[in-house]
Parts: structure tokens; C-alpha cells; sequence
């Protein structure tokens, strides 16, 4: 199995492994409940899928009960006929994002950030240090959701890795890699306060997590960079190309 159809695969599992998820019709929806942010809601088409004009009517309709934004993210090639359904149904692509891996033999060492401590949080206070950490580093304002933390929490507790990045002890940097599916995980939630950033951390608290996630015997890590400038950080370390995904919404005013 290729690298872009393994991490299809590991992202589809995690979806129909959740709780919460929602199947209609060819897909499967990552419903969050507690966590509204359009990111930790969306749908993965199953492989090979050709959805007819009634199921993605169905689609939009399950998102639309959800109080969710109609919205895919997933690799054209996993399932090429849902891209021309999708956009002629009046979806509007977001972007195509690179998704990036590393295995355990092309990790490489950051430079050292002074001042700088990396650790798994452990404390309910640790854990809602790093979900505020990221919330405020992707925009957000006023205090994180609920499910914010609850990530962090299920990725440790499920064989992943969460981690809380201190300068001084003061929180400045936080992320996590998903529960592993086949020795497969996704570093995602990566963030770093603003007046914290240019100086190494996120390259330094990436290689942690990578680093550990290796340690706790997963054979790839992959994650899909914000842009240009993100990428430069995780090549840095060791990141390399493996696909593109399709990140792909329907307007919230639309029918």
C-alpha cells in the first residue's frame, strides 16, 4: 500500500472509530460536538466513491443538523469522482494542502531554543494550558472548547503523544500526534503564542513529538503544513512531501 493511501486510511479509521461520527450515504463525517472549529468537523468519502446528486443533498443536510459547516478534507486519489461531484454541486475548494511524512531514520535534531522545556502535560491545569495555547495560536479569543483539551487527552491516552512546550514556565507552544493506526500517526494542533514565534520552538516542540511518537513504536508521522512557511519549519527536521489533500467546503449561506 502507498504512503498517500495509508494515511487516507489512518485519518477514515480515526473517523469511524470516534463516537460521534455520522455516516450518510459513501461518507463518513468527524462530528466534535464540543469543538466547533471547522477543522475538527468534516467528511472522508469511502475509497472508490461516486456519490449520486441526492447523497450529497444528504451530506449537506447531515451538516447542516449538526450545526456544522458542509465540509471535506481527504486525497483526490482515494476516491477521484467526489471532487467533480462536489464542485458541481456548488462546493468551493479551500486549498490543496501538501501532506508531509517522516520516518524514524530521517528525523533530524533542531536547534537547541534556550530557556525552552517540552513535556507531556499530566495535570488537568497542564492540559488546558496547552489547549488555550492553541486555541489563541489559531485565531480564537476568549477561553478553548471543550473538545480543544479532550484531544490532547484521547491522543495521550490512546497511544499517541500530546506536549506542552514552557520558556520560563510560561506556556508558549502546544501540539500533539493522533492515536496510531497501523504504526501511522498525525502530528495536528501544532501552535505557538504569537510573541513566541521566529525563535525555533515550533520546529523544536514538532521534533519532541515526532520524536516520541517514534519512541512509542509508530513507523511514520504525517501532517498537512498551514503554508509555505510551515513547511519550510517541519523540512527542517526531517518532513518530506507524500500527496496532497483537497480541502473543500460548501458556503455556510449556501443551499
Amino acid at each position: 500500500m502507498s504512503l498517500d493511501i495509508d494515511v487516507q486510511t489512518h485519518a477514515r479509521t480515526l473517523t469511524l472509530r470516534s463516537p460521534d461520527h455520522v455516516r450518510v450515504g459513501p461518507f463518513a463525517i468527524r462530528y466534535n460536538p464540543d469543538w466547533s472549529l471547522k477543522y475538527a468537523n468534516y467528511a472522508i468519502p469511502d475509497q472508490g466513491a461516486e456519490p449520486t446528486p441526492g447523497e450529497l443533498d444528504a451530506l449537506v443536510a447531515a451538516f447542516r443538523d449538526l450545526d456544522r459547516m458542509p465540509r471535506l478534507e481527504f486525497l483526490p486519489g482515494w476516491a477521484p469522482a467526489v471532487e467533480p461531484a462536489l464542485l458541481a454541486a456548488g462546493f468551493t475548494v479551500e486549498n490543496r494542502a501538501p501532506i508531509l511524512a517522516c520516518a524514524p531514520g530521517d528525523l533530524l535534531a533542531p536547534k537547541p531554543v534556550a530557556d525552552l522545556a517540552v513535556a507531556e502535560p499530566a495535570t488537568d491545569a497542564e492540559f488546558d494550558a496547552a489547549a488555550l495555547v492553541q486555541h489563541l495560536g489559531y485565531g480564537g479569543t476568549g477561553e478553548p472548547e471543550d473538545g480543544t483539551a479532550a484531544w490532547l487527552r484521547d491522543a495521550a491516552a490512546g497511544g499517541g503523544v500530546a506536549a506542552l512546550a514552557t520558556v520560563e514556565g510560561t506556556p508558549v507552544g502546544a501540539g500533539g500526534c493522533s492515536v496510531p493506526v497501523d504504526g501511522l500517526t498525525e502530528l495536528a494542533g501544532l501552535a505557538v503564542g504569537a510573541d513566541f514565534r521566529r525563535r525555533g520552538i515550533g520546529a523544536a516542540l514538532s521534533a519532541h513529538l515526532t520524536r516520541t511518537a517514534f519512541e512509542r513504536g509508530c513507523r511514520v508521522v504525517w501532517l498537512e503544513p498551514g503554508d509555505a512557511d510551515v513547511e519550510r519549519i517541519y523540512a527542517s527536521i526531517g518532513f518530506r512531501r507524500a500527496g496532497e489533500k483537497l480541502n473543500i467546503s460548501l458556503d455556510p449561506e449556501g443551499s
